[in-house]
């Protein structure tokens, strides 16, 4: 385990329960969650066994399994496997999940070649993993333990959405002038959440790096769109309800331009494989 994987379990067994209720809180982060499900369930089989990968503390493998699939979670930290263990008795749907695994996902090997009817890398668990040969390898084991014609679907941090958030979120990282440097033209941040490791991605460089992985690349999407802002994207849901449902719809419709993608917190790639 390198340093800054060790950076991200140290990180994440803090905010294990925070993470739990990070996709519902508000509007803004619903929209991650909400535009995530939209494309599961565009691209998911009807049924079948899931591996939800660095899956925290199980939003997607409780709303997967409530919908009647099949789900095995894998997480890198402990503490959101707890949470999850607990959120999936509450919910009772223990029958079925068919594993609850502690693991990082640049090693998948307890899981035999073409075991998943689809594979699942949510939240961003592939911009916490360095160097790039580290990043390389972890896509090549989602794809290994897909089955043949099996969708995946990763999402990671966008490097130009944190950047047009700079101005009314953080400013004063800024004044650390070659960390940002090494964000902007790198997309490397050793200053994620105070003390944590993380990589921002272009739209270009995650089309790259699933390039030539035995998959189709079918779509990539910006979860959040043109909410690049929490406290106005919030104000506005809140303030203007009608007017937000027509937002959400206008979303829905342009979050897969490419401007959008890269304009928005968190994109996610949507790929088949051979």
């Amino acid at each position: 385990m390198n340093k800054e994987i060790k950076l991200t379990k140290k990180l994440y067994s803090i905010y294990a329960k925070d993470e739990w209720g990070r996709l519902v809180k508000d509007p803004y982060h619903y929209l991650e969650f909400n535009t995530s499900l939209r494309f599961l369930r565009k691209y998911l089989p009807l049924k079948g066994l899931v591996l939800d990968a660095g899956g925290g503390p199980g939003r997607y493998t409780i709303e997967l399994a409530q919908l009647g699939y099949d789900i095995i979670l894998l997480d890198l930290v402990p503490e959101n496997l707890t949470v999850a263990r607990e959120q999936i008795k509450k919910a009772k749907i223990g029958e079925r999940v068919k594993g609850v695994v502690e693991g990082s996902i640049t090693d998948l090997s307890e899981f035999k070649d073409n075991s998943f009817d689809a594979v699942l890398c949510l939240g961003g668990p592939l911009s916490h993993v360095s160097p790039e040969s580290e990043r390389q390898k972890s896509i090549l084991e989602l794809v290994r333990v897909a089955k043949p014609g099996a969708p995946i679907f990763s999402s990671v941090m966008s490097k130009y959405g944190v950047m047009l958030s700079t101005p009314g979120g953080w400013p004063q990282e800024v004044i650390y002038k070659k960390h940002y440097e090494d964000l902007v033209f790198k997309g490397e941040d050793y200053k994620f959440r105070g003390n944590a490791y993380c990589h921002f991605f272009s739209s270009d460089e995650l089309r790259t790096i699933f390039s030539d992985k035995g998959v189709n690349i079918l779509e990539i999407i910006g979860l959040e769109g043109l909410n690049i802002d929490k406290k106005i994207t919030n104000n506005f849901a809140r303030k203007f309800p009608d007017a937000w449902k027509n937002w959400i719809e206008l979303h829905n419709k342009i979050c897969t331009d490419p401007f959008v993608v890269n304009s928005s917190g968190h994109m996610m790639i949507v790929a088949k494989k051979y």
